[in-house]
């Protein structure tokens, strides 16, 4: 974590860059997040009595919510999984057990760590692939007892000097498409069938890491170019220069201290019925309360401690409210901030401003087609009103609609781009009215289209 850098303040404006408005929301991650730099610089004792202040985000789908959650996360670096609480069910239950969703994180941190320390052996490992190449076509002669000493440093050097000529060719990419035979390590493990209510998820359990180590790699062999022969060359060697355990202490390290887990639909799992329904949500509630409240869940890895994961929780609550929650979980979110709905003025924002903006991803794709896309503003405020316009006449959904309402305005560019070469095409807002004007006065098509 850079941790001198990531103020309240600066994480903001990062987050402003990518998302409209919503400054409540903002300044709530921000907090939290620093909140977890001023809990490493405490004294141990105290240390594991402070635990991260949870969130729930209130607000209607396409504002942001997710978009939010999933910065905070690139910024801080930290690993990062969203879940929705709908697809979790009671212990006992078939389906998903909510302490699966640790494991999944872990699964996520793990697989970054493991890519990082990849990296960074990446140059020793391509000089690895290299030799290994260089092995497969063009091994060292083989000496005999018998050959006088003179004889046989001669052809060594001539081979020698082979090598370095071939060296130099697969280093300059001339042989990249000639084909080679390199030997594939592939684990045969056999397909067993668990019986169980709980399944073999709920007990933390990896079968086919476990039977793996059982049976033996069976090797393949495969004729590939040089060019995918060095890929895959340089991958294995680059596994075997990684330490696993470190991998893992570190994965596990961060998932304990830095993990964040956002946990969507929050509000489709809360209810004060006494339905069969709501019991069964009352069920998965309480399932996930000594998770957030912190306990110790066993992965594949090991046992993980959730005491400081942080966890945003979102919800639309239209027909229930954060009240309608369990008590006990209720407490193990103090903070709450609600979101605001977007209007006319957001989607023209959303439209130009963020670096991620969908107008600036249009004129890329389209650039690479040697087309230049060109939008007057005019248009870019027409787009806007009439993704506002459908939201109102049909389900709102936020920013998402803008998407829909761009694929459908471009979508004739986008089939004739190939053909286009060296033009450029100018969006007015005629343009706009004449491709979205069939959706915008049928409400029934706009139901179904968008």
């Amino acid at each position: 974590m850079r941790e001198k850098w990531l103020t309240p303040k600066n994480i903001v404006k990062e987050l402003d860059k990518y998302i409209i408005g919503q400054k409540e929301a903002k300044r709530a991650v921000a907090i939290a997040l620093r909140n977890r730099w001023r809990r490493q610089k405490l004294p141990a004792k105290l240390r594991d009595e402070v635990a991260p202040k949870n969130i729930i985000m209130i607000g209607p789908t396409g504002v942001g919510k997710t978009e939010i959650a999933r910065r905070l996360a690139q910024l801080a670096q930290a690993p990062f999984l969203k879940v929705e609480a709908s697809k979790y069910t009671e212990v006992g239950y078939v389906g998903r057990d909510v302490e699966s969703m640790v494991r999944d994180l872990t699964n996520v941190a793990v697989h970054t760590v493991r890519m990082e320390m990849m990296k960074r052996v990446r140059e020793k490992a391509k000089e690895l692939a290299e030799e290994r190449l260089l092995d497969i076509l063009l091994p060292l002669p083989r000496t005999s007892p018998s050959e006088r000493d003179d004889e046989k440093n001669e052809r060594v050097e001539k081979a020698r000097k082979a090598r370095e000529k071939l060296r130099a060719k697969l280093r300059n990419k001339e042989l990249e498409d000639r084909l080679v035979e390199i030997q594939m390590a592939e684990k045969f493990v056999p397909m067993i069938e668990i019986f169980s209510s709980a399944g073999a998820e709920q007990l933390g359990m990896n079968f086919q890491d476990m039977l793996g180590d059982m049976f033996p790699k069976r090797l393949r062999k495969r004729k590939v170019p040089i060019k995918e022969a060095r890929q895959i060359i340089t991958e294995e060697e680059a596994q075997k220069l990684i330490d696993r355990d470190k991998v893992v202490e570190e994965a596990l390290r961060r998932v304990e201290n830095s993990g964040i887990i956002f946990i969507d639909e929050i509000d489709k799992i809360a209810g004060g019925g006494i339905n069969k329904a709501d019991v069964s949500r009352e069920g998965v509630q309480r399932d996930l309360l000594p998770i957030v409240e912190g306990t110790t869940v066993i992965t594949r890895y090991g046992a993980v401690k959730t005491d400081h994961i942080l966890f945003i929780a979102a919800g639309t609550f239209h027909d229930v409210s954060p009240s309608d929650l369990i008590p006990e979980l209720q407490g193990r979110f103090p903070i709450r901030v609600e979101l605001k709905r977007l209007n006319q003025k957001d989607f023209e924002r959303i439209l130009t401003e963020p670096k991620n903006a969908l107008i600036k991803q249009s004129q890329a794709l389209m650039k690479t087609e040697g087309v230049d896309l060109v939008f007057e503003e005019e248009a870019i405020r027409e787009i806007a009103s009439l993704a506002f316009l459908v939201n109102e006449r049909t389900e709102d959904i936020g920013a998402r609609r803008l998407h829909t309402v761009m694929e459908k305005l471009l979508e004739e560019i986008s089939f004739e781009a190939p053909y286009m070469k060296g033009k450029s095409f100018t969006i007015t807002a005629k343009y706009v009215r004449e491709r979205l004007k069939d959706i915008v006065e049928s409400e029934d098509l706009s139901r179904y289209i968008l």
